[in-house]
């Protein structure tokens, strides 16, 4: 039995945190149905999934011809395909696909004419076309399964830039806020500076103006002074009012400042440990690219 290797020697290499990579194999094989035995052709595919090999298989077969697979306790038969790939004329496909782990083997037996099979004794040409026929549709398979992984990481590569610009955004933020509440509690300060100011002016003035009440007498001078007085006194309790309303204020910006101090670091941490997330997907991306590159390569 011939074995043809369809790998390059430097996809032998292995990486951690991948399958290690295999070959395509495809050698001259029998296919057995019940008690009778066909000459055919098997290839060998790598980590692909049976179901959606099997369903793209089925396809492959009715693929330009109204005939149906039949399936028969897994073996498969269609009479009437149509590919230029193997004959110019209509012929007959018997096949089974075996599921082994991490590999599925694909036999097929090709019948151009009643009981005239694709085997070597009738002819090299045919053999190529058929082996050429079965490893394209096993490297598309692959090719496929290594860009569904490919996607996979590529995908959680996204989501872990999407984290760090989501950190990074918050950072932004925190940053923003500090800057916001140091100008706020500056303002606070000159304004309560002003109140203050106004205060002891309206203390002295209301102290004065009491002076010169006690020496009015009765009449609309005193009524008014004591207007003016109580007036005052209004000014004096707003801008008390005013002050407290600063100081808490100032102590609420204090507080997002020792809040967003204290979470910076933190962020900062987390923002270390995901870039490193970030450099470790990106060389485990890499390998698939280069994984692809090399099923892409297979001949």
């Amino acid at each position: 039995m011939r074995i043809h290797f369809l790998l390059l020697s430097a996809a032998l290499i292995s990486f951690t945190g991948i399958n290690a990579q295999k070959p395509i194999l495809i050698m001259e094989d029998t296919l057995k149905i019940g008690s009778n035995k066909y000459p055919g052709i098997s290839v060998l595919i790598p980590e692909v999934e049976y179901a959606k090999t099997r369903t793209n298989w089925v396809r492959l077969q009715e693929s330009g011809t109204r005939s149906k697979v039949v399936d028969e306790s897994g073996k498969m038969s269609i009479f009437g395909a149509n590919s230029k790939s193997i004959s110019d004329t209509p012929f007959n496909i018997l096949s089974d696909i075996v599921d082994r782990d991490t590999v599925l083997r694909l036999t097929a037996s090709f019948e151009l004419r009643k009981d005239g099979y694709i085997e070597r004794s009738a002819g090299e040409a045919e053999v190529a076309k058929a082996k050429s026929f079965l490893f394209d549709f096993a490297k598309q398979q692959y090719i496929d399964l290594v860009n569904e992984q490919l996607k996979t990481e590529e995908n959680r590569l996204k989501d872990l830039q999407k984290e760090l610009s989501s950190l990074q955004r918050n950072q932004s933020g925190m940053e923003r806020k500090i800057r916001s509440n140091n100008r706020r509690i500056v303002f606070e300060k000159d304004r309560i500076l002003v109140l203050n100011n106004e205060l002891t002016t309206l203390s002295a003035a209301i102290y004065e103006h009491n002076l010169q009440l006690n020496s009015l007498e009765t009449g609309a001078e005193r009524d008014e002074k004591q207007k003016y007085i109580k007036n005052m006194e209004k000014q004096k309790k707003k801008a008390t009012r005013s002050v407290k309303k600063s100081e808490k204020n100032i102590s609420k910006a204090e507080r997002a400042i020792k809040d967003a101090n204290r979470a910076i670091p933190k962020n900062d941490t987390t923002q270390d440990r995901i870039r490193r997330s970030i450099s470790d997907q990106e060389a485990v991306v890499q390998q698939y690219v280069d994984k692809l590159n090399r099923v892409k390569a297979y001949k």
